[in-house]
């Protein structure tokens, strides 16, 4: 009656002192969804489905669906779906970021509790990716990364629209005065028009690219445009690989190893991809006990040139990188700078994968590495006494001119407070001023937002002022652009020195010596740290979720990742 394999209905069984039984009782409770007893004996391929009403990038999640299955029947599989939570990136409050390690708390567990042999992953919003290879990390069962894939443009006038750098684009002309409430109810409606994550290389794509990269996806997947019909065909595969990795299990601790980590972070920085992906990709890592030193980023950067041509950074779309030849055509450019030996889920090595046929190049969306868009990488780590464990400046997307630069500090010490006064015409500040939001990381009440992107006061943008240095312990979306320096750690918070800044003090900001420091007199700074006080509501005061994020959650050079999920040593 029982199978000693411990495959498929057999695995981890619920026990109730029985183990015959317990088998008994789960066949028969099987067979009521209509299996018959041959099905019942095939191994299973869990599928972790994050589809949901309030996630618009997963709209075409059920069509992808059947697809996988068909993958896994084709393999010899019993596809088996379960649900996860699925975290929409524009409906969630008071940040999605907040709820990603809830997310992987749910994957790994259901993967882990449920009778499964291997599982492929459905995501593709923004957290819903690393959430889901946080999971798969901490479970270590088999597993292969489907996701969502973009949206295809739309068009306005005769202009492509993509969301979601284009959002932010016309929001700062409407803001400015460039144009009118018609324009903008107009192009509301048009920047998202079909199923799929956005149509930049923003967070969802960026995830998608280092998916792939580090072996977790098949390759050749991460850019398909989620409306394409080659997107079915990689879910198919998908399914399919998943269960041939049951008699030949890979692993998740096999594949995402310090090598293809390392690899991930080169084409992170080719790609100009989004400053997101540094938390994610160190909270991934930290689940199987590696680390992701934010000195050793600046070295890759150094060495790392810009070969993508894709907003924010430049001018074209992901449906442009997808025909232009994606991940596989940025992968051979880098090939000299990549770890080869490093293995994905297939099986294959990334250099058995690089010696395959390339196809076309369009060098207008992907350069050749003699002739890049940059010479260095997109993403540079500072540090000084403003940011002793690091901050994040996405160079590619900000403005050479204000790279090595002096200015005075106008403090907003809350979100409520500079929404309160950023655009009152009595603000006093000038375009050679730096912007300095408090109070905005992982342990403040506001959970580390997609706030850093500080909008430009109107006293300013309506004169032209389209940037300036602007520095703060949150986030920014990967489809946002600007001379934005991001993740200072530690925060504000917890007493960091970004806690300590005054309007009127001066800072001084310098790429080039990778610096960013707060040019007041340790005296002086010391006297301001002995009369701080934390303004964050107390554990005691909290409940459920919000009291164990409070309590758990890391500082941004650690990934953000709860301190009982990294592995027990």
């Amino acid at each position: 009656m029982s199978d000693e394999k411990e495959q498929g209905l057999a695995r981890g069984l619920t026990n109730y002192g029985d183990r015959d039984f317990s088998v008994y009782l789960r066949n028969s409770f099987a067979a009521s969804m209509g299996y018959s007893r041959e099905v019942l004996k095939k191994p299973i391929v869990g599928i972790a489905n994050s589809f949901s009403g309030f996630n618009n990038c997963h709209r075409h999640f059920p069509e992808l669906l059947e697809a996988v299955k068909r993958g896994v029947l084709l393999g010899g599989g019993l596809p088996l779906e379960f649900p996860t939570i699925s975290l929409g990136e524009v409906f969630l409050s008071p940040t999605s970021l907040k709820f990603r390690n809830l997310m992987s708390m749910d994957t790994e567990e259901m993967i882990r509790a449920q009778p499964m042999d291997a599982v492929v992953m459905m995501g593709g919003c923004d957290k819903t990716v690393p959430a889901q290879l946080m999971g798969a990390a901490s479970a270590d069962l088999p597993a292969v990364q489907l996701v969502a894939g973009p949206m295809m443009t739309s068009r306005y006038g005769d202009e492509r629209l993509g969301a979601c750098t284009d959002c932010r684009r016309f929001w700062g002309k409407y803001r400015a005065g460039e144009i009118g409430e018609p324009e903008i109810n107009d192009i509301e409606g048009r920047l998202a028009t079909t199923a799929g994550t956005c149509a930049v290389m923003g967070t969802a794509s960026t995830m998608a690219c280092i998916a792939e990269t580090l072996g977790m996806s098949l390759p050749g997947t991460a850019a398909i445009p989620a409306v394409h019909a080659d997107r079915l065909r990689a879910a198919e595969a998908s399914g399919l690989a998943a269960a041939r990795m049951i008699a030949n299990p890979i692993r998740p601790s096999e594949v995402i190893t310090e090598k293809s980590i390392e690899n991930a972070l080169r084409v992170l920085l080719a790609l100009g991809g989004s400053t997101n992906a540094i938390i994610h990709l160190t909270a991934i890592a930290g689940r199987l006990g590696h680390t992701i030193s934010l000195e050793r980023l600046n070295e890759l950067s150094d060495t790392t040139p810009v070969l993508v041509n894709l907003k924010p950074v430049g001018s074209n779309y992901m449906e442009d990188f997808f025909f232009a030849g994606g991940v596989g055509a940025v992968l051979r450019e880098l090939k000299p700078l990549l770890h080869l030996d490093t293995v994905s889920v297939t099986g294959e090595t990334l250099g058995d994968r690089l010696e395959q046929d390339p196809g076309y190049v369009d060098r207008r969306v992907i350069s050749g590495a003699d002739a890049p868009l940059e010479p260095v990488g997109g993403l540079v780590a500072l540090f000084g006494n403003l940011a002793p464990r690091g901050a994040i400046l996405k160079r590619s997307a900000a403005d050479s001119s204000l790279f090595e630069k002096e200015g005075r500090a106008v403090v907003f010490s809350s979100l409520a407070d500079l929404a309160s006064r950023v655009d009152d015409p009595d603000l006093d500040i000038t375009a050679d001023d730096f912007m300095v939001l408090q109070n905005a990381g992982p342990k403040s009440d506001s959970g580390m937002p997609e706030a850093g992107y500080l909008p430009i006061p109107k006293k300013l943008s309506s004169k032209g002022v389209k940037d300036m240095v602007r520095i703060s312990d949150a986030r920014m979306s990967g489809t946002a652009f600007g001379t934005i320096v991001l993740h200072v750690a530690p925060e504000a918070s917890i007493g960091g020195p970004l806690a300590l800044v005054r309007t009127g003090d001066r800072i001084k900001i310098s790429v080039a010596n990778k610096r960013l420091d707060l040019l007041v007199d340790e005296a002086e700074l010391e006297r301001r740290r002995a009369e701080w006080t934390p303004s964050i509501q107390p554990l005691d005061e909290r409940r459920g979720y919000d009291r164990l994020y409070a309590s758990e959650v890391t500082q941004a050079d650690e990934g953000c990742d709860f301190e009982m999920l990294k592995p027990v040593s």
